[in-house]
């Protein structure tokens, strides 16, 4: 069976590469740039290679050439003159396009020669921050408007935890604990997102701290035999669709009665979650924060 999202509605093409769709028609009809086909039943659709050309002529467009001028180049020669003019300045773009290609078609092999070109110009730690992570926040935002399909959400995130777990593991061998503070990363139970928290424990072990990494659906009862091996440490969890709002302030509640028993325990929270409570109103010991860098500026 052929897997491959081949076929894309208009605004499918607006979601992917950020074109209006008002703004493609116009492309379409004053400079013949795409040519949209039809069903058996006269539904136009565009194919993945329309999809490629409009991200490339997108990327011309934003690099100074005129659409007018897009539009005597040869098709063939587009893709050259992308990769010709591409710039340490608009990399960033570039790669995410690249990685939207490879997810769309589930190719492992574009996303892997894309990732070793980025490496190149940036280190693992610029790589999340510029690329992954607005490519996921895109990703997410296709997912919710049935752009893409859980599996192709699933392939990426796949793909980026992997090189996470190789960096991670990569950079705990070759480090020293410099610090005697404990922290314990976890989801709470029912929560499986654990990508940002993957990266935080990276960035963790990469300072020199002592990182225990849990990982999915922990329920806090199990939390408790940490605190009879370490005297300092702080949690930290990630609430992107769990605990839900209405119970959310009770979970935490719930931890700081059963878990923060000195001064020395903490928990730092971070997720989409926390836009439904007042975090000014935590329990003590708990802290939130809005994005993984705001964490990690912290240590």
């Amino acid at each position: 069976m052929n897997n491959i999202k081949n076929s894309f509605s208009i605004k499918d093409l607006e979601n992917l590469t950020g074109i209006k769709a008002h703004t493609i028609r116009i492309w379409e009809k004053r400079y013949n740039l795409l040519e949209p086909k039809r069903t058996d039943t006269n539904i136009r659709y565009y194919d993945l290679e329309s999809f490629q050309k409009l991200l490339n002529v997108s990327y011309l467009n934003n690099n100074g050439y005129k659409i007018s001028k897009i539009a005597t180049i040869e098709e063939q020669e587009i893709p050259q003159l992308v990769r010709e003019i591409a710039t340490d300045s608009d990399v960033e773009s570039h790669a995410i396009n690249a990685f939207k290609l490879a997810m769309l078609n589930f190719d492992q092999a574009l996303f892997y020669k894309t990732y070793e070109s980025l490496l190149k110009e940036k280190d693992f730690e610029a790589i999340f921050y510029d690329i992954f992570i607005p490519l996921l926040n895109e990703t997410g935002i296709l997912w919710q408007t049935n752009t893409i399909t859980p599996a192709h959400e699933h392939f990426i995130s796949m793909l980026i935890r992997q090189k996470t777990l190789l960096n991670t593991e990569k950079t705990a061998f070759n480090q020293v604990n410099k610090s005697t503070k404990t922290f314990v990363l976890y989801l709470p139970e029912n929560e499986i997102h654990e990508l940002g928290l993957m990266f935080i424990n990276h960035q963790l072990i990469n300072k020199g701290y002592h990182s225990i990494f849990l990982g999915q659906s922990v329920p806090i009862e199990s939390l408790v035999d940490l605190l009879n091996y370490y005297d300092d440490v702080t949690f930290i969890s990630y609430f992107t669709i769990k605990p839900h709002k209405e119970g959310l302030l009770k979970y935490l509640n719930d931890f700081e009665q059963l878990i923060i028993k000195t001064p020395k325990t903490k928990l730092w929270i971070l997720g989409q979650m926390l836009s439904t409570i007042n975090t000014d109103e935590l329990p003590n010991g708990i802290e939130a924060f809005e994005t993984i860098k705001s964490l990690t500026q912290t240590l």
